[in-house]
């Protein structure tokens, strides 16, 4: 259905003298090009609209762009009154506009070409405009549009600022949502749901019209069935005039205070920043603050894992479209990834069970899905710092979260590894628990 309408909508789009209706077939081509193409475009705008069209492919920025740099290039009303050279002078200032218009949405959807590889919509523009040049006779090189510059009201006072803004607006203080990814590795997703995941490999936790986050998960070393964070990459995607697009990356034993580029900050406004990383421990901690969509994160390395806790608005966290369905901070692992038996450790693990409930104990002060995520990872790994990474991702809530009341969750159904086939290790440990019963 969507290469049928993209077809028609193309076709029209590609010859300027058919006309609309019948009782306008007197316009002239040249009489109707900005009018028509500007119907036509917009029928575009609406079909690149549609939710196929993935959240990292910005075809519809170029295509917006497009339309309000040709939508007050002419029109054929009072054609009629104007002499033939007046007539022919006005034609040709809207076709040398016109090529601008096409020269620069050409340039807008190179630099879209890698993210918007495979996309329909993409491709169908990428045609149009080249037929468009073609039938125009628009030079290729040439001078282009000056960028569209949004209205300063738009982004005026604290419009680089969400808690500020948001306040303005509504009155109140946004309401925060919190997520962390720890251990082997266990996540407290969005919905304050707790799952501990059998995931190797890179999984996105979050991915919406502001944020992409991926963490890579791999086998412990020295450790057949455990696996640990090993690398977190995060990107601001660009937005307004607040930020430019920011890559950063943490790794094991390198987590950087700065971005990728070597910055410590961006976007810059009203003596302040829109983006900032600052570190507690260099080379183990960092946090950046993203005060554009109002969002703190955390990355920690605790003995040899990485951890990350995140708090953000609701309305940044909801911003994204039913194309991104997979992101564990949202909806958790995969319900084929989930360790799902809730049942105690196996005595003959690595660390006795009884010596792991005691150090747990002694580190965190409940019982609740991070004392579980403790003892759990204890016991898979026999690594007394693998500990650490559940009071790290325990304090990172309780600074978070601000009812002290929803920090500490209790685990309904804990899990435990329980792989198919299962593995040697856990078959001796049940076959050493039923003798020892």
């Amino acid at each position: 259905m969507r290469l049928y309408m993209s077809s028609l909508i193309t076709s029209e789009f590609l010859h300027p003298g058919f006309s609309l209706m019948a009782t306008e077939a007197t316009i002239t081509p040249h009489m109707a090009l900005p009018w028509k193409h500007c119907i036509h475009l917009t029928l575009l705008l609406i079909q690149l609209s549609f939710p196929a069209v993935g959240a990292s492919c910005r075809i519809l920025r170029c295509n917006s762009d497009f339309v309000a740099a040709t939508l007050n290039l002419g029109s054929g009303s009072g054609a009629a009154g104007m002499s033939a050279g007046a007539a022919a002078f006005s034609r040709g200032t809207v076709n040398v506009g016109y090529c601008s218009a096409l020269r620069t949405y050409a340039l807008c959807t190179r630099r879209m070409a890698r993210a918007c590889r495979g996309d329909l919509a993409y491709h169908s523009a990428v045609q149009g405009i080249e037929d468009l040049l073609i039938q125009h006779r628009c030079p290729r090189a040439g001078p282009t549009t000056q960028p569209r510059t949004l209205p300063q009201g738009t982004l005026s006072g604290d419009a680089c600022f969400f808690e500020k803004g948001f306040f303005t607006r509504e009155g109140r203080t946004p309401e925060y949502l919190h997520c962390s990814v720890f251990g082997d590795p266990h996540i407290r997703t969005f919905n304050n749901d707790f799952h501990t995941c059998a995931v190797q490999g890179s999984w996105p936790l979050i991915d919406n019209e502001y944020l992409y986050i991926q963490a890579t998960s791999s086998p412990m070393r020295g450790r057949t069935y455990a696996t640990v964070l090993t690398k977190i990459t995060i990107i601001f995607k660009n937005w307004r005039q607040c930020i430019d697009q920011q890559l950063y990356q943490a790794e094991i034993d390198n987590i950087p205070a700065a971005f990728a580029d070597g910055s410590v900050w961006s976007g810059e406004r009203q003596g302040h920043h829109s983006l900032r990383v600052k570190t507690q421990s260099p080379g183990r901690h960092a946090e950046i603050h993203a005060a554009h969509i109002g969002t703190l994160l955390v990355v920690r390395q605790s003995g040899r894992s990485l951890s990350l806790s995140l708090r953000s608005p609701r309305s940044i966290v909801g911003a994204f479209s039913p194309e991104q369905d997979l992101q564990l901070c949202v909806w958790g692992c995969p319900a084929s990834q989930r360790l799902t038996t809730p049942q105690p450790p196996p005595t003959s693990s690595p660390t006795p069970a009884a010596s792991a409930h005691a150090h747990c104990a002694a580190l965190l002060p409940a019982q609740d899905v991070y004392y579980q995520a403790c003892v759990f990872d204890l016991i898979a790994t026999g690594d007394l710092n693998t500990s650490l990474s559940a009071v790290g991702a325990l304090q990172d809530a309780q600074s978070m979260i601000s009812d002290m009341h929803r920090v500490h969750l209790l685990p309904v159904a804990f899990a435990y590894l329980t792989p198919s086939p299962p593995p040697l290790l856990l078959l001796l440990s049940m076959l050493g628990t039923l003798i020892s019963a």
